[in-house]
């Protein structure tokens, strides 16, 4: 009988365990604060026409448009990654206009691990573009090698992605490259020789189990724990802050705003507008005497 009543107990105890255990998953969250900064390869910007200072002059305007704070808000299948609201001073502003005008900018971002879904608010040239697609799925192979990023133990993984996104210096170096030359097919064989951007690139990736959670910024995700930096291709993401179960718990809603598309839709209408904005400049230079 007294066997019978420990068991009863233990098995009383367990049962309870169980319910506390599923609750505090349930009410898990987290928030991490990343700094993302994408640099320029300025040695061709241009067409290798400007001079350094002018170079360094577009290259400080363009410094707003391209260093950005945000914030991860996740939980164990859930996330919205934003970008941390800043006021840009007069400088900011004038200067960096034109480069956030050619810019795709994103809005928030929500990622769902257990529905494989994917929602992100986008503005291009003005226009509002809501996403909804499938999460992009990449294959990553997990290496041996470790460092540590703030108080986290961080393990490296590796994948190729497909690019996407407009590329400033590639922008301005093939509208150079395709400026009207003396015969029509001077132009056409310079068109030829123009260098193509990459399709794929290289991604690695830290991340840590100590945050059991398969997410991370933008749209990395997939990882047996939280990704705290990111590098691909000319952007570097870095955790800097992590809060776990923060008062302010939020729920993590699916952005609505904008004109609903695929991601592949979306693609092809930034290489349209794109396109676009070139022939825009080609036809301002043309008409310069």
């Amino acid at each position: 009988m007294l066997n019978f009543n420990i068991l009863k107990r233990c098995l009383g105890a367990l049962f309870l365990l169980t319910i506390v255990t599923s609750t505090a998953q349930n009410n898990f969250q987290g928030k991490a604060y990343y700094q993302s900064k994408t640099s320029v390869d300025m040695s061709n910007f241009g067409g290798g026409q400007l001079s350094e200072e002018r170079k360094k002059q577009i290259a400080a305007r363009m410094k707003s448009a391209l260093e950005k704070s945000f914030i991860l808000s996740f939980n164990q299948s859930e996330s919205v990654y934003k970008e941390e609201e800043k006021l840009d001073t007069p400088s900011n502003q004038s200067g960096g206009m034109r480069f956030s005008m050619m810019a795709s900018g994103g809005g928030d971002q929500y990622k769902n691990v257990k529905t494989n879904k994917v929602v992100q608010e986008k503005e291009l040239f003005g226009k509002k573009f809501l996403i909804k697609d499938s999460l992009q799925k990449l294959d990553w192979v997990l290496t041996g090698d470790t460092k540590v990023i703030g108080k986290y133990t961080c393990f490296k993984a590796t994948a190729v992605k497909k690019k996407t996104g407009i590329d400033f210096s590639s922008f301005r170096r093939r509208d150079n490259a395709t400026k009207p030359k003396d015969s029509s097919e001077n132009t056409k064989e310079a068109t030829k020789e123009e260098p193509e951007a990459p399709k794929k690139i290289d991604v690695v990736a830290w991340y840590t189990p100590q945050i059991p959670v398969n997410q991370g910024p933008d749209v990395y995700w997939g990882l047996p724990g939280l990704i705290l930096e990111v590098n691909a291709d000319r952007t570097t993401i870095l955790c800097s802050k992590i809060i776990i179960n923060p008062s302010d718990k939020e729920k993590l809603k699916e952005p609505t705003k904008g004109k609903e598309v695929t991601q592949e839709e979306y693609e092809a209408i930034v290489l349209e507008k794109t396109e676009e904005m070139r022939e825009m400049f080609r036809s301002r230079r043309g008409g310069r005497r």
